[in-house]
């Protein structure tokens, strides 16, 4: 099975030669080493570099344990700069070496030297390190493979049978390989447990694991709901009998989103244009792990479609909020209330805006309405697109609204 990654490939190629460290990050096994060591090298072989000058250095190899050293390190990779021709340094898991921000940095003013790096270490992903290339590093990020990325390796498999696959064992590279439901659950358990898991517990040194991993299955059975470190707090309390500290739950919710398991969404008001920190939303980088967590018991398709939809407009490069709209109305006894209304995602790309809301399904007119209300209360003239979980028409309603299914929004459809 060839599975091609083009939209990251072209974005690869276009930063060529651009005299920044070229920092790709990422969750465990979503596909960097791939990236850099398979497809962009062979990109480079097609326009014609020589393969000598392409210098991949796998640091998580033992092979290449002395290479951890960070002066042998530099003295291997100078040691390969033979002529003034350009060459491209490809460097994988690069956070094993120590000091390996100096290492980066001693290329920066190496004209023909071209640097391309992957890590997964929390200190890699830091929001520091790119002060430490001085201002000379440009991130990439990378994440599971998309649907339609899968749909492109997999033409032959039913889209309705694929769309299940995907809701349920999620888009890592390996799992999609896999044919069978047994490798596929036993690899996802494993991974969580073995790397994901033991990354964290390692690089925090956290003793007492358990309330970590009670942590994460709360999140996970509670994908799309709002939620903050109090509330968590008050759940340990009441269910787990825990004391753990809110303080102690924000630090470990950070070292999550650090190891790019869940992503925190925060909630934005739309009529007021400011920003409410909390409560806020999180969502799973994979669903696949997400299901693992809770033994793929909790299977909710409408929660998994949210994060679904919340994934890809990730990996379109949007920046996605929670919305919410203030509505002034009144209640049956004819009474001045005022009632928050949620808009699922407020996604912006630049200049762009557009408002979405995921409705797995829509059996009547009460469901309609429903899922309109908060769009139509929002008065200004953006897209306004409803997601539904069914096969249906690409259409627009008399308010403007537009109407496609999860297929089309999923395929690449423009909305």
């Amino acid at each position: 099975m060839e599975i091609k990654r083009d939209a990251l490939l072209n974005r690869l190629m276009s930063l060529r030669h651009n005299k920044m460290i070229k920092v790709i990050t990422g969750m465990r096994r979503c596909g960097k080493s791939y990236l850099l060591f398979n497809l962009f090298s062979e990109a480079l072989k097609k326009e014609g570099v020589d393969d000598r000058h392409i210098v991949k250095i796998n640091l998580e190899d033992r092979r290449n344990k002395d290479l951890r050293n960070p002066d042998k390190l530099l003295d291997y990779i100078d040691s390969q700069l033979k002529d003034e021709k350009m060459y491209y340094i490809l460097l994988d898991e690069v956070q094993l070496v120590s000091e390996f921000e100096d290492v980066l940095n001693s290329y920066l003013h190496v004209d023909n030297a071209d640097v391309y790096v992957t890590g997964s270490n929390a200190r890699f992903l830091s929001k520091d390190v790119i002060t430490e290339f001085r201002g000379r590093g440009f991130e990439v990020k990378i994440h599971p493979l998309s649907f339609q990325e899968i749909r492109n390796a997999k033409p032959e498999v039913p889209m309705e049978q694929l769309w299940l696959d995907y809701m349920t064992y999620g888009g890592l590279p390996m799992v999609v390989t896999m044919d069978s439901v047994q490798d596929r659950t036993s690899y996802l358990k494993g991974l969580f447990k073995h790397t994901y898991l033991k990354d964290i517990k390692e690089r925090y040194n956290i003793k007492l694991d358990e309330d970590l991993e009670d942590l994460i299955k709360i999140l996970a059975s509670a994908i799309g709901g709002l939620t903050n470190p109090r509330k968590l707090a008050d759940t340990f309390r009441s269910v787990k009998k825990s004391n753990i500290s809110q303080d102690t739950l924000k630090v470990y919710l950070d070292y999550l989103q650090d190891a790019f398991i869940v992503k925190r969404v925060l909630r934005y008001d739309i009529k007021g244009k400011r920003y409410i920190e909390t409560p806020s939303k999180f969502y799973f980088e994979d669903l696949g792990l997400r299901n693992a967590l809770l033994n793929f018991r909790q299977v909710e398709k409408s929660h998994l479609m949210e994060n679904a939809i919340y994934n890809e407009l990730i990996v379109r490069g949007m920046t996605v909020d929670v919305g919410e709209v203030i509505w002034n109305t009144k209640d049956g006894a004819g009474k001045k209330i005022r009632k928050a209304l949620e808009v699922d995602f407020v996604c912006n790309q630049g200049y762009k805006r557009i408002y979405i809301q995921s409705a797995l399904s829509i059996p009547d007119d009460a469901k309609r309405e429903q899922e309109l209300l908060s769009l139509r209360k929002i008065d200004d003239s953006f897209q306004k697109v409803v997601i539904t979980g069914e096969h249906g028409p690409h259409y627009q309603n008399d308010d403007g609204i537009l109407f496609m299914d999860i297929y089309d929004f999923l395929m690449g459809k423009e909305i």
